[in-house]
């Protein structure tokens, strides 16, 4: 699937939507320093284009990720019928000064808007700079399991380069 496939996918895709207006941070899966997988929650948005957050320039995340731009996550529901967003993409990282709005948006879900501006005060008191991470969707698949189920293990297997 292309990007503008993807694109229009995120933006129309009901179950889609669902799961970016929930207070569900993405799991965040990207290679280490040292070549092993870790996953990471972060709280993210969708920007229309591509799949966004912010996180301290320290942050291990900033300098592995900026070596192995490929990256993958999911955004899923633990109901008993669960509705899963599984993505696949390449990251870019741009470093921005103060907080960028972005993170700021990204974090109203979970913070919630009656906590809202205590936590904005307190992070732009105390943050001078932060990472921007952008992730360009390369492959999405959505499962509802009531109407679409995970693809079969073959599919899995050349998707990913094997078989």
């Amino acid at each position: 699937m292309d990007h503008s496939k993807i694109v229009h996918l995120v933006n129309t895709d009901p179950v889609i939507r669902t799961l970016l207006e929930a207070p569900i941070p993405m799991r965040l899966g990207y290679v280490g320093l040292d070549g092993h997988p870790r996953t990471v929650p972060v709280a993210y948005l969708w920007n229309g284009q591509a799949f966004v957050f912010a996180t301290p320039t320290s942050a291990y995340k900033v300098r592995a990720i900026t070596a192995h731009p490929q990256v993958s996550f999911t955004v899923d529901t633990t109901d008993f019928t669960p509705l899963i967003m599984m993505v696949r993409g390449t990251a870019s990282v741009e470093i921005r000064q103060g907080v960028p709005q972005e993170h700021i948006d990204a974090s109203r879900r979970s913070v919630g808007e009656a906590g809202m501006e205590e936590w904005e005060r307190v992070k732009r008191a105390n943050t001078t700079e932060m990472a921007l991470i952008s992730i360009d969707p390369t492959h999405v698949t959505v499962c509802d399991f009531a109407t679409r189920f995970p693809p079969p293990a073959a599919v899995n297997s050349r998707t990913h380069g094997a078989g």
